[in-house]
C-alpha cells in the first residue's frame, strides 16, 4: 500500500470546495431514467450522454472526480479519447463503481447484501490500468418495523471493509458507502438510530480489516425523515442531527465525507449540504458525491438530442456551481434563479 499516494488522492477529491459526480448508473438504472424522458437506452446514447457531462466547459472548477460504470470507463469521446484519459487531462480524477449490486440477503430476504467480492482483486487491478484512481461500493440498509437486523449490518460492513482493503492494496482510494435509505415513513430520530448503528459497525470492520482511514472517503446518507413520513424535518434539523452523529462515529483521520443525495430533489440536497457547512469547522471536509441531484436538470435539458448539449451542460454546470458553493457554506436560493 502506498499510503502517501492514497492520502494525496483522497484529499484532492474534497479540496477547494469541489465534489464528485456519480455517473455510475447501471445499464438498467439509466434505462429507467432515459425512459422517463423518452430517450431509448443504447450503448451510443449512454456514451453520448456521459460525454456531454464530462466535456462541460470548466466543470473542473467544481468537480474533482467522476465515478463511472464498467461500460463507461471503457468508452471514448467522439474524438477517440478514452473517458478516463480525458478526465485526467482535465484535472478530474477518474473513479469506478465496483460492486455488483444489492441482492436478497440469505436468511433475511427482506434485507439486502451487496455482492461483487469474487474476483474483485483482479477487477481492481484492471481498472487501475484503465486509469481509475478511486472506487465506490454501496451497501443498502432499509428501515422497517423489524429491520435492519444486526446480521444485515454486519454482513454489509464486512463486505465494505473487505472491498476497501483490496482497493488500497492496488492503489485505489475506496469510497465506503453505507446508505440508509430514505424510503418509508420513519422519523428523523429512527434514521439517526439506524445510521448510528450502521456507522459504528462499519468503522469497527474497517479497523478489523486494517483499512487506512487516511486513504479513504465516507459516502453516507444524511439524517433525514423517510419520504412518506407525515412530518418532514427542516433543513436546519437535518444539518444539526447529521453533524451530531458524524462527530460521534467518524474518526478525524478520514479526509472527507462526500454525501449521497439518496433521492432528494436537487435544490434540497444542496441546501442540506450548505446548512451543514454553515455550522462551522468540522474534523473532515464535507462535500458531495451526487448522482441524480447533479444530473436530473441536465438530463431533462438534453432529452437525447445532440443539439441540446449546450443546454444540458449549462444545467449541469449550474448544479455543480451551487453544490460547490454549499461546500463553502455560501449557497443561497438566489443562485437558483440566476441564469
Amino acid at each position: 500500500m502506498d499510503l502517501p499516494k492514497l492520502e494525496h488522492i483522497a484529499h484532492a477529491l474534497v479540496m477547494d470546495n469541489k465534489g464528485i459526480l456519480a455517473a455510475d448508473e447501471s445499464t438498467g438504472t439509466i434505462e429507467k431514467r432515459f425512459k422517463a424522458i423518452g430517450v431509448p437506452s443504447s450503448e451510443e446514447t449512454r456514451r453520448s450522454y456521459r460525454e456531454m457531462l464530462f466535456t462541460t466547459p470548466d466543470m473542473e472548477k467544481f468537480i474533482s472526480g467522476v465515478i463511472m460504470y464498467d461500460e463507461t470507463i471503457r468508452q471514448k469521446t467522439k474524438a477517440g479519447v478514452p473517458f478516463a484519459d480525458y478526465l485526467h487531462d482535465k484535472g478530474v480524477v477518474p473513479g469506478i463503481k465496483v460492486d455488483k449490486g444489492a441482492k436478497a440477503l440469505a436468511g433475511s430476504p427482506s434485507e439486502k447484501i451487496t455482492e461483487g467480492l469474487d474476483g474483485l482483486r483482479e477487477r481492481l487491478q484492471d481498472y487501475h490500468r484503465m486509469g481509475a484512481r478511486f472506487a465506490k461500493w454501496r451497501a443498502v440498509i432499509e428501515i422497517a418495523a423489524d429491520i435492519p437486523t444486526d446480521y444485515c449490518l454486519r454482513a454489509n460492513a464486512q463486505a465494505l471493509a473487505r472491498y476497501a482493503a483490496l482497493c488500497q492494496e492496488v492503489g485505489l482510494v475506496p469510497i465506503v458507502e453505507p446508505e440508509v435509505l430514505m424510503d418509508g415513513a420513519h422519523t428523523l430520530e429512527r434514521c439517526a438510530e439506524v445510521s448510528d448503528a450502521t456507522l459504528k459497525i462499519v468503522f469497527d470492520e474497517l479497523y478489523n480489516h486494517r483499512v487506512a482511514l487516511e486513504g479513504m472517503l465516507l459516502k453516507p446518507n444524511m439524517i433525514i425523515s423517510g419520504m412518506q413520513a407525515p412530518k418532514q424535518a427542516s433543513v436546519e434539523e437535518v444539518a444539526k442531527d447529521t453533524i451530531k452523529l458524524l462527530k460521534r462515529r467518524v474518526p478525524a483521520a478520514v479526509p472527507g465525507i462526500v454525501f449521497l443525495s439518496g433521492g432528494q430533489i436537487s435544490e434540497l440536497a444542496t441546501a442540506h449540504l450548505n446548512a451543514m457547512n454553515k455550522l462551522g469547522h468540522h474534523p473532515w471536509e464535507l462535500s458531495f458525491s451526487y448522482g441524480r441531484a447533479l444530473q436530473a436538470p441536465a438530463m431533462e435539458a438534453w432529452l437525447g438530442q445532440t443539439a441540446n448539449w449546450g443546454a444540458g451542460q449549462a444545467a449541469f454546470f449550474k448544479r455543480a456551481h451551487c453544490n460547490s458553493s454549499a461546500c463553502a457554506g455560501v449557497y443561497t436560493e438566489q443562485m437558483e434563479k440566476a441564469a
